[in-house]
């Protein structure tokens, strides 16, 4: 059985981020034991399975949206189609909406 790359152990386990719940690139580096956040950022701008692979759901860990492939308007309208606000770049009440694994 071949060894699965690290960007697919990330899409792995964002597949379990529900809607309406976001997670950060540190909580998705953490979960696969390493500090490699950007490598996980990585990851989400070259996911080739969105969006059954949700990467919108992946923000900073203060709540800042971050970036998108397709935009940071387009990742924010996504969001917010979950019933997840967006005040000023940021995700309201983000310690209520942030999932950890």
């Amino acid at each position: 059985m071949p060894k699965k790359s690290f960007s697919e152990k990330c899409y792995e386990l964002l597949k379990k981020v529900p809607r309406g719940k976001v997670t950060t690139y540190k909580i998705l580096a953490e979960n696969l034991k390493t500090k490699a956040y950007r490598a996980v950022g990585n990851a989400m701008n070259k996911n080739p399975y969105a969006p059954k692979v949700p990467c919108h759901r992946v923000v900073n860990s203060n709540g800042k949206i971050g970036g998108f492939a397709s935009g940071v308007k387009n990742k924010i309208k996504m969001l917010e189609r979950e019933g997840i606000i967006i005040r000023k770049g940021y995700v309201d009440n983000f310690e209520k909406v942030v999932y950890s694994f």
